[in-house]
């Protein structure tokens, strides 16, 4: 085209081309935008799990935003404080006295041996008696008796019983790196402190009985008699033969053994894990009914009015310090097996009683059994036929306890 000539422009193609700058102009983000959204995101995700799995800031008894303290404490060489309930006669005139470590999700209060056995029975044989007069029935009336007989032999062999919350539980403070060891030392500092003597006997309910193997661990030289009522196995005591322990594991319901796996393989989780609403947590803590046999039902019914009233005393310091640590604790690692445990009592002179219902669900009598076998030589073993876990609560089971405990010394 020659010089000075004028180039035509259409104005189609002058749209087109002004349209397709502003297109591209507008699709470009700045360098290296996505790495940073996707490091936002990440990071607002792990503070948000953070925050999940994180228990909460336990509400400890005395403090300025805790519970008020009613009950009575010893303070202990570390500082915290343990929490007791004395029953039965006088510990100065005492011929024998009794150390009673309470199960899961329960406190001091539930001393469900001293109940049944010591002068505290005379307030409920009163209490009972007001619904003779509204309501008389057999029942009621056999009940009171059976309080006023369990009282007499109390006194004709002159017990003392002490319970004690276990730390987080009630009003005993939090221990966060507590183990199998430390509540042991936490039991013999209270029997010091409360001067018990060298020796004392010892009952552990449930989780309380499987703390009892701690006492025969550690202190076997402060026990004059012990009993361990349906004491809870741990699965992962490496003693139990593989097959028998994955054939009792999965016996429970999907969402118990997949509670105590959180609880063994991830500590850190359990507290999220136990009060999501995904999933069904342990029936234990949640109180389904799935976990009782039928005798445990017919039990439970006849025990909601009775421990309604000090449930939330039980967890007011929070699930985690109580009830979540209890899982990690008895379903984690152990220093040492029980299954594997040597005879403390070689010479005989302290009798060991193990105790558990043929249909106890919470804790399977197969991997009892084969304990009460493999320490046939010195501890004997007592299998009730169709009973589950809440048989020490069934008439006249506290006296036959008692009375088997004593071997019939006194």
């Amino acid at each position: 085209m020659a010089p000075g000539s004028s180039r035509k422009i259409y104005a189609a193609s002058a749209r087109s081309h002004t349209r397709r700058a502003k297109q591209s102009s507008a699709l470009t983000l700045p360098s290296g935008i996505f790495p940073a959204v996707l490091l936002v995101l990440l990071a607002g995700l792990v503070s948000w799990g953070y925050q999940a799995v994180r228990p909460p800031l336990p509400k400890i008894c005395g403090s300025s935003d805790g519970p008020p303290v009613t009950a009575s404490r010893i303070q202990l060489r570390d500082g915290r404080h343990l929490a007791y309930q004395e029953r039965g006669v006088s510990k100065d005139v005492a011929k024998i006295k009794v150390v009673f470590i309470h199960g899961l999700d329960v406190c001091r209060l539930d001393d469900v041996i001293a109940i049944y056995t010591s002068p505290v029975c005379v307030f409920i044989c009163c209490f009972g008696l007001s619904f003779v007069f509204v309501m008389p029935s057999a029942i009621t009336i056999f009940y009171i008796l059976m309080m006023l007989s369990s009282q007499e032999l109390v006194e004709e062999l002159g017990m003392y019983f002490v319970s004690y919350d276990r730390p987080g539980y009630g009003e005993s403070d939090p221990h966060p790196s507590r183990t199998v060891k430390s509540q042991v030392l936490d039991i013999e500092e209270l029997a010091d402190q409360l001067g018990l003597g060298p020796k004392f006997y010892l009952i552990g309910y449930s989780l309380g009985g499987q703390l009892g193997w701690g006492c025969l661990k550690y202190i076997p030289h402060r026990l004059a008699g012990v009993t361990l009522l349906t004491p809870a196995t741990n699965y992962y005591w490496p003693g139990f033969p593989s097959n028998l322990s994955t054939e009792a594991f999965y016996k429970q319901p999907p969402c118990d053994y997949w509670s105590l796996r959180v609880a063994h393989y991830a500590p850190w989780l359990t507290h999220w894990w136990n009060t999501q609403k995904w999933f069904p947590i342990i029936g234990a803590i949640s109180k389904s009914p799935h976990t009782l046999s039928r005798e445990d039902k017919e039990v439970a019914a006849k025990l909601i009015a009775k421990g309604a009233h000090h449930r939330e005393h039980v967890r007011q310091q929070g699930q985690y310090e109580s009830l979540h640590r209890d899982m990690n604790l008895g379903f984690g690692t152990w220093e040492f097996d029980p299954v594997e445990m040597e005879n403390p009592f070689m010479d005989k002179e302290v009798s060991v009683h193990l105790w558990q219902g043929d249909e106890d669900i919470l804790v399977p009598a197969t991997l009892q059994r084969y304990i009460a076998e493999r320490h046939s030589s010195w501890i004997q073993y007592h299998e009730l036929a169709g009973s589950g876990h809440f048989f020490p609560h069934l008439n006249g089971m506290a006296d036959s306890i008692v009375k088997t405990m004593l071997n019939d010394k006194q």
